[in-house]
């Protein structure tokens, strides 16, 4: 019974592979309401930032931010947002793969590329293609803070108001449903009037800015970037939770079919086995 020992041991395997799974798949569902509450609390605001900064790019057009000046840069800046963890199905694959055709795309205008790497598993996808990452967030935990996402996105915001990135793009999942995520890439910078004044609503706004308008609409603006990156981690970790919780899912109901085809190897293993036994013990009867 040397082949059933080994079965049972493979049964035995599985069926602890499956109890992990299992309370993985309830663990990250307990995570994915709060991830999806967190998110949905963020949209307002986000909203309304992008809101007042397209009424406000109406209301005072002779005032350019230099976030809206473009420029003759050979170098795009890129702010990727990953997750820190895998087992979340193919949800970091969808993004980077997105990124590699924008890079590849670049790269045959003859334009460099610079990242922001948030979250560990885009780290290791840019350091092993080889790509120059200029800073990077890793660590974030389960809940995303301001303060430790500043820092890093700074980087290109400078890079690009001194002149050396022509462009920045955000890369991220963004939420759909718990059974769909979709891969994301958009331009933060340079803002388009454009693009501001879809964004607006479709009264004309005058306001009275104090102490200028210029320092109003700089600082607007920065908090309109901020807003734009924090509800990409919130979406990003919402979808995490979401895919991992699918993927284990399916992971469980696997190793419960793997194991119901261990069994019945197993039962005819152990059938065949007892059944060759009755034979010699026939035979031996026989031959006395």
């Amino acid at each position: 019974m040397a082949a059933g020992k080994e079965i049972r041991g493979k049964i035995k395997s599985v069926e602890n592979t499956k109890k992990i799974t299992k309370a993985m798949e309830m663990v990250a569902a307990s995570k994915m309401r709060k991830a999806q509450d967190r998110m949905r609390a963020a949209r307002p605001y986000a909203e309304k930032v992008r809101q007042i900064t397209g009424n406000l790019s109406k209301a005072n057009p002779e005032y350019t931010h230099a976030f809206m000046k473009p420029n003759d840069a050979k170098t795009a800046g890129f702010v990727v947002v990953t997750t820190d963890k895998g087992l979340c199905g193919g949800m970091n694959t969808n993004v980077l793969r997105a990124l590699t055709n924008q890079l590849k795309d670049l790269q045959s205008k003859g334009v460099s590329a610079e990242a922001v790497a948030i979250g560990n598993k885009g780290l290791g996808f840019l350091n092993r293609i080889g790509a120059k990452v200029v800073s990077s967030a890793t660590g974030l935990g389960d809940t995303p803070h301001l303060d430790k996402l500043i820092g890093p996105v700074k980087v290109l915001l400078d890079a690009y108001t001194e002149g050396r990135v022509n462009a920045v793009y955000l890369c991220y999942t963004k939420f759909i449903n718990t059974m769909k995520q979709e891969a994301v890439m958009e331009q933060l910078l340079p803002l388009s009037s454009g693009s501001l004044q879809d964004q607006a609503s479709g009264r004309d706004w005058d306001y009275l800015y104090e102490p200028d308008a210029a320092a109003v609409i700089d600082e607007l603006l920065l908090r309109y970037i901020e807003a734009q990156v924090y509800q990409a981690v919130a979406e990003n970790m919402a979808s995490e939770q979401s895919a991992r919780m699918v993927a284990m899912k399916a992971a469980t109901d696997n190793a419960g079919s793997v194991i119901g085809e261990l069994k019945l190897v197993y039962n005819k293993t152990r059938q065949a086995a007892i059944t060759k036994e009755l034979s010699e013990i026939v035979a031996g009867a026989a031959a006395v």
